[in-house]
């Protein structure tokens, strides 16, 4: 009757540790551990040797910036303008596996009254632009898998690196990254955008005074129906070469954009100056609009209908900061929706949003919007000062209603001053690798997964985001 009760109790023990602290594989899946409470599968490993953090990095000024763009699909075409109206700007080399993509490049400078530069239009010319000594600045406008390699090998070769999003696919690159950077000192920036639009700049403002309160709670979101381009094919209307956004949809689910909507609350709430993501949850419904698209357009028996589509329609994710933060990020490019980054603020005191509706509501009226006149007052008061530098030559430029022109503005200006980014290797790798965490989160049933601290305890040096002037 003893040894009875003893093996029981015994059971129960193993079974409570097996509950409490089992944690799958990325390669495990629903059902082969049917007891577990996380995913923690990504570590943080401790920095080499003889690396420190490049948190605030100062660097050599540079009276001209002299830049090479490695890609001139939709993104490259528009920094080729945007770029040549910044007069400390240099464009000495452009490369393109697409021929006709680089001439339209040159024709560009030509227009705007800049010299042709050397052109590239070998798949692996990014190699040679890397090793030539007269460049300062590499801007990687290439698809999505080629974004790390040339970031790690341009740094390695002493060139900062501003590259499109996302600026890494797996968490191992995100790491690559980081090492790159802090081993040779270089600047890596992820190009976000949407960090300089006008309502999240002064949003930014304003959470920075402390208009908020404490701000608790911060939502984003990419929702953009991209199906026509997804399956736009050559010669259509934008198609992406080699239909390479389709094939990742085919491949990954979870939030596998999540960068534009993240960016910009990030900063808001400070993460890795003062704050970190901890754990994210993430869930994906199952995959319906790319099916249904493709039957419309090309057949109910047509190959793109057939195909089996990983990406489900809506993702969400869920992070937790260290700081006991909350922050939503959804993900839907296959729905017909309106457009939506959504871009909330909660906090104490106040609320700001700008999708669907843009509108702030403060203490001690905080269950009403701001009247219209209200609103626009209180945009014009804290309109950010970098905004009211060159928000109207930005405008003028255009490229998404001028925030990339902005965002352009910086990175040269920043460069030039010596300063330190506005958006650093951190924000690259940190926002990039929610791709692959909440891969593994939706694949284990939406299980917490534990987000590496990839500046290794550093963020506790640093209270806020710093967008430096000279």
């Amino acid at each position: 009757m003893k040894k009875n009760w003893i093996f029981r109790f015994g059971i129960i023990v193993f079974m409570l540790v097996i509950t409490g602290f089992h944690a799958c594989t990325p390669t495990e899946k629903p059902g082969e551990s049917e007891l577990f409470t996380a995913v923690e599968v990504f570590p943080t490993p401790p920095r080499p040797a003889g690396q420190d953090h490049v948190l605030e990095l100062r660097t050599e000024p540079l009276d001209t910036v002299r830049v090479a763009i490695i890609g001139l699909g939709m993104r490259g075409q528009g920094a080729v303008r945007r770029l040549s109206y910044i007069e400390e700007v240099k464009i000495v080399a452009m490369a393109d596996v697409v021929p006709e993509s680089l001439e339209r490049a040159q024709q560009t400078l030509e227009n705007m009254g800049r010299p042709r530069a050397d052109g590239y239009t070998g798949e692996e010319d990014w190699k040679v632009i890397n090793r030539r000594d007269d460049i300062d600045l590499i801007y990687n406008c290439t698809h999505w898998d080629l974004h790390a390699p040339i970031a790690i090998d341009a740094m390695e070769n002493g060139k900062h690196v501003a590259t499109e999003i996302p600026a890494a696919l797996t968490v191992e690159e995100a790491w690559d990254l980081v090492n790159t950077a802090e081993r040779t000192r270089r600047h890596m920036m992820m190009l976000e955008n949407c960090n300089y639009d006008f309502f999240e700049m002064a949003t930014l403002n304003m959470a920075q005074q402390g208009l908020f309160g404490e701000i608790v709670h911060a939502e984003g979101a990419y929702i953009h129906d991209l199906r026509s381009m997804l399956f736009a094919e050559e010669g259509e209307p934008g198609h992406y070469w080699d239909m390479w956004r389709l094939r990742h949809l085919e491949k990954t689910d979870g939030s596998t954009y999540p960068m534009h909507g993240l960016g910009p609350i990030a900063h808001a709430l400070n993460i890795h100056r003062g704050d970190k993501m901890d754990y994210l949850v993430s869930v994906s419904s199952d995959q319906f609009g790319l099916t249904a698209y493709a039957k419309e357009k090309f057949g109910e028996d047509s190959d793109y209908a057939q195909r089996d589509y990983a990406k489900g329609d809506m993702n969400t994710t869920l992070i937790k900061t260290a700081n006991g933060k909350s922050i939503k990020i959804q993900h839907d490019v296959t729905s017909p929706r309106p457009y939506s980054r959504i871009h909330m603020l909660s906090g104490t005191e106040g609320f700001a949003q700008k999708w669907p509706r843009t509108g702030i509501a403060l203490e001690p009226d905080g269950h009403n919007w701001l009247p219209d006149e209200a609103l626009d007052s209180l945009l014009k008061e804290y309109e950010h000062p970098i905004v009211t530098e060159v928000g109207e030559k930005a405008r003028e430029v255009g490229g998404h209603g001028g925030m990339d022109f902005i965002m352009d503005y910086r990175l040269i200006y920043c460069l030039r001053h010596g300063l330190p980014l506005d958006m650093d290797v951190y924000d690259a790798a940190e926002w990039s690798s929610v791709i692959e965490l909440s891969r593994v989160s939706v694949e284990n049933q939406g299980m917490p997964v534990k987000i590496p601290d990839f500046t290794r305890g550093a963020w506790q040096e640093l209270n806020t985001v710093t967008y430096y002037t000279k």
